[in-house]
């Protein structure tokens, strides 16, 4: 069972393009996903350095604080 010489030559880069432009696709949502991780995680960070009077200034109670800086930065 062979292939001729035009199926051998249009089958492996119609399936190689296919897989180069997925990979392509997810190396350029990675750098932004990780980014939103990081972010958040500042986020969390730095409210859980402010003071019961900042909050309340944001509208949020030391409970709703502690509950969101409990999130995992990584897939919440």
């Amino acid at each position: 069972m062979t292939l001729e010489l035009g199926e051998r030559l249009a089958t492996p880069p119609n399936a190689l393009r296919s897989k180069l432009r997925e990979v392509v696709r997810r190396g350029r949502r990675l750098p932004a996903a990780i980014e939103c991780w990081l972010e958040k995680r500042r986020s969390r960070r730095k409210l859980s350095e402010l003071t019961d009077d900042e909050l309340r200034d944001i509208g949020l109670t030391r409970a709703q604080a502690t509950a969101e800086i409990a999130k995992s930065w990584f897939w919440s």
